[in-house]
């Protein structure tokens, strides 16, 4: 007795594919857009890592090439703030005293601050360095920001903020802001999401070399490229101006000390502005009495005494020290009467105030001083590295050296809809307060699906000609 054999027919049951996972369905959809967003952005990234490398490097080169203006050998005695600034006056008589900031310690010049100076740039100042200890004037540099930036430092951070383009200019470091921390959150899902042995890089060579050099390298320096995009967007043109509304209604803006002398010692609001302008009939002699008056208050160096604008306004003193320990204190002094008519302390700023001036300030490298730098220069390395990488990997994709082959279309397709839907919701109110991450996005799907579908299109003309 024979058996037939077992066939399998078309009413055969198939087994039924199992439902895809949330990590399998997101992740294809994670690496098309890690890809795309790599290679596009990529080139805007290399320019913020470059001029961020020369930012971060400019303090220290400052030190050497202005050396002659901002140290003087240390003498016995420094002479009063207002001999020093009298003779600024006589040497550079032009425009008005805005500010003045004392020399903050032994072999430092003190640096007078004008304003209106024929020739100096829209927003920037006249800064005159005075030996303290014998009035001799060291020399004048044009200076910009409240780091009190020279003009080496200047012409890198405009190169690095706007590459010398003006307002129009800073969409680029925006960019490069907006789409950082994206390309690197998912760098990370990707390569947490391959098996152990494949993140390896002994042993391996071609593409599986360059990407685990990719990954390793973007894996350790991911922390920072965060802490960078975060704070970067904070004083970017449209998404900063997002953040500071947002900060604003949840009571948390940056306050400020209130420089009208009507404030009688008030001290509620904080919400004057402390820097005045500047006024061609300041008599220096106040500024003995105004500096006075801060350190009895307990303003300790470097500090900086705004002059006012008018009879109206009072003098204003703050510390400007912004490597840690911070100092942002500031005071209001009548100069009629020498008194102290406001006081804020940085203690008493909002939280998300003090976070922000932190943040800023680790940004632009000065809050912990050379190691801060070291570290914003190595971030900046390991972006080129990875940059370099990407698109060696992407060259490395291809066939025959023909650059390399997209990531299939179709992505999105395998994403389910409770998954989907929240996502897309998300991505549009993140799109909102970040517009150069949503538009760039929604500008790359419209044209993703456009070429999609007339590549699908083309597939279906050349498959009826087949069969006809």
């Amino acid at each position: 007795m024979s058996t037939a054999p077992t066939t399998t027919t078309d009413e055969s049951p198939k087994p039924v594919a199992p439902a895809p996972t949330r990590k399998a369905a997101l992740r294809p959809l994670i690496l098309r857009l890690h890809f795309y967003a790599g290679i596009l952005v990529a080139p805007f990234l290399l320019v913020a890592a470059l001029t961020g490398f020369l930012y971060a490097a400019s303090y220290q080169a400052e030190k050497i090439v202005y050396a002659h203006e901002l140290t003087v050998p240390v003498g016995d005695g420094k002479l009063p703030l207002s001999e020093q600034v009298a003779a600024a006056r006589k040497v550079h008589p032009q425009g008005a005293v805005s500010a003045v900031r004392p020399s903050p310690a032994a072999d430092a010049t003190t640096r007078v601050l004008l304003s209106g100076v024929p020739g100096v740039g829209e927003g920037h100042t006249l800064a005159v360095f005075v030996d303290p200890y014998t009035a001799k004037v060291r020399g004048s540099l044009e200076q910009y920001g409240a780091t009190g930036a020279l003009p080496l430092r200047t012409w890198i951070d405009e190169l690095h903020r706007d590459l010398h383009l003006g307002e129009n200019g800073r969409l680029y470091s925006e960019l490069a802001a907006s789409w950082l921390w994206v390309i690197a959150a998912g760098g990370l899902v990707l390569w947490f999401g391959r098996r152990r042995a494949q993140r390896k890089v002994r042993g391996t060579s071609g593409r599986r070399r360059t990407l685990g050099l990719h990954g390793t390298v973007g894996v350790w320096a991911a922390a920072g490229f965060f802490f960078l995009s975060a704070t970067g967007l904070t004083w970017s043109t449209y998404a900063g101006a997002n953040i500071d509304e947002l900060r604003t209604s949840l009571g948390q803006a940056t306050p400020s000390v209130s420089a009208s002398v009507a404030a009688g010692g008030e001290h509620a609001g904080h919400t004057g502005t402390g820097s005045g302008g500047t006024t061609a009939s300041t008599t220096p002699q106040d500024l003995d009495k105004i500096l006075a008056a801060a350190r009895a208050e307990g303003l300790g160096d470097p500090v900086e005494i705004v002059v006012p604008a008018d009879a109206s306004t009072a003098y204003v003193v703050k510390q400007v020290q912004r490597s840690w320990p911070e100092k942002q204190d500031s005071v209001a002094v009548d100069p009629t009467t020498g008194k102290v008519t406001d006081e804020l302390h940085f203690a008493d700023y909002p939280l998300l105030a003090k976070l922000t001036r932190w943040g800023i300030d680790a940004h632009s490298g000065v809050l912990f001083g050379l190691v801060n730098q070291i570290a914003l220069m190595a971030l900046a390395l390991c972006l080129v590295l990875l940059i370099v990488w990407g698109y060696r990997m992407w060259w490395q994709r291809g066939r025959a050296s023909a650059f390399g082959r997209p990531i299939p279309r179709g992505a999105w397709q395998q994403v389910p809809p409770q998954i989907l839907v929240p996502l897309m919701a998300a991505v549009a109110v993140l799109g909102y307060f970040v517009p150069l991450l949503g538009i760039p996005l929604a500008v790359f799907v419209a044209v993703d699906v456009v070429l999609g579908e007339i590549a699908y299109r083309r597939g279906q003309r050349t498959q009826g000609g087949q069969v006809a």
